[in-house]
């Protein structure tokens, strides 16, 4: 299967990376293909090109993971690629949510589907 993983870039602690690199080789060592854009994206291209780099992994792939964090604008831009395209989701980190609409709260209902 082939996997687009959805997370922080720029925002990415080491700590963080390393989570981000030890699920992509799980998944690896699992014979997934995987595109981790810290990774598998230049990143020193320019943010329209990142974009459409994103924009085609996130086509080919059979689903996406998302480490949701709601102080990355990339990830937005790319879960919103992923609804247009239908894409089936797991969610792997999302934030807390209470009563009430909220991004986090449509990522577990779109899981769902």
């Amino acid at each position: 299967m082939k996997i687009f993983i959805i997370c922080s870039v720029r925002q990415a602690t080491i700590e963080y990376s390393k989570k981000l690199y030890s699920y992509a080789h799980r998944l690896e060592q699992a014979g997934h293909e995987v595109h981790l854009p810290p990774r598998d994206t230049d990143q020193e291209a320019l943010g329209i090109d990142i974009c459409r780099q994103n924009k085609q992994a996130i086509k080919e792939a059979d689903e996406v993971h998302i480490f949701y964090s709601s102080q990355s604008q990339g990830t937005y831009f790319d879960l919103g690629m992923a609804f247009m395209e239908g894409k089936r989701i797991k969610i792997l980190q999302n934030e807390t949510y209470g009563i009430g609409k909220s991004f986090p709260r449509m990522l577990v209902e779109w899981e769902k589907e």
